[in-house]
């Protein structure tokens, strides 16, 4: 019976099946990904990341969300595919190739640092009404589209209820969103919550959304790098800026080796 070995990886609280696709092993990776990340029904995770050859760097990153839908850009993925790439031979700094961009990353032990794209599409001060109430955004691009919204206790936030009419507002149709509820502790210091869209849920990390929870903070005056931002499992992400070049460094931890055989992968329509 054909296997596919993986790793699965934990970076900050987000949990990946990573597996080195360099020789093309995983066959329709939406489906592929929709099926192994399903929670109590296979292994699990909030996405799936391919390995593969690169043309312009390192190695190349492919990222699916848990629900099988493709992402341009994963912060903590990039952290975890640059780990697993060490695993698998290459140098502890490695560029890599991303649907948003090549990103370079240098891996320490455990401690991964990442330089995230460029952000972009910053979009201040967006008003709202959900649920009744008046809601202001702050919009921006770091490798994929944030909504950040400042509160004075994320404990006090449904995050999958609001998070998700945020997330499928019709001013972000038709991709939709990542929404970000930020409460500022100190001059370096932020924690937050995320809604993933794709997840569909608030996973307990997100590093895109840190380094953009970040950013926005930064612009307004609230907090100065370097930043530390608190995330749910518990840890925490540096966020440093360098020449207006933005960094992401956290923990990625391994769970474990294993191989995933046909019957785990292979769709049967009585599902």
């Amino acid at each position: 019976m054909r296997e596919i070995e993986f790793m699965k990886l934990s970076a900050s609280g987000n949990d990946f099946i990573l597996i080195d696709n360099r020789g093309n092993v995983v066959p329709d990776p939406p489906e592929f990904a929709s099926r192994v990340c399903r929670r109590r029904l296979s292994v699990g995770a909030d996405g799936l990341i391919l390995l593969e050859k690169a043309n312009t760097a390192t190695i190349r990153m492919l990222y699916y969300n848990s629900d099988g839908s493709k992402a341009p850009m994963c912060g903590n993925g990039a952290r975890a595919i640059a780990y697993f790439a060490v695993r698998c031979g290459f140098p502890n700094s490695l560029t890599i190739e991303t649907d948003a961009g090549v990103i370079s990353a240098t891996v320490k032990e455990k401690q991964v640092r990442i330089e995230m794209p460029e952000p972009k599409d910053y979009r201040p001060d967006i008003q709202l009404a959900i649920e009744g109430k008046k809601t202001t955004l702050f919009h921006i691009n770091t490798g994929v589209p944030h909504a950040v919204i400042f509160v004075p206790d994320i404990e006090s936030i449904d995050v999958k209820m609001t998070g998700r009419l945020i997330r499928h507002h019709k001013k972000f149709a038709p991709d939709g969103v990542n929404v970000d509820f930020v409460e500022i502790r100190d001059i370096h210091t932020a924690a937050i919550r995320t809604y993933e869209r794709g997840v569909e849920d608030e996973t307990l990390a997100c590093g895109t959304g840190a380094v953009a929870s970040a950013i926005v903070s930064q612009r307004l005056g609230k907090i100065e790098f370097p930043a530390n931002i608190l995330v749910r499992k518990p840890e925490k992400f540096l966020i440093t800026c360098e020449n207006n070049r933005y960094f992401l460094e956290g923990k990625v931890t391994p769970v474990y080796l294993g191989k995933l055989t046909q019957q785990h992968f292979i769709l049967d329509n009585s599902d």
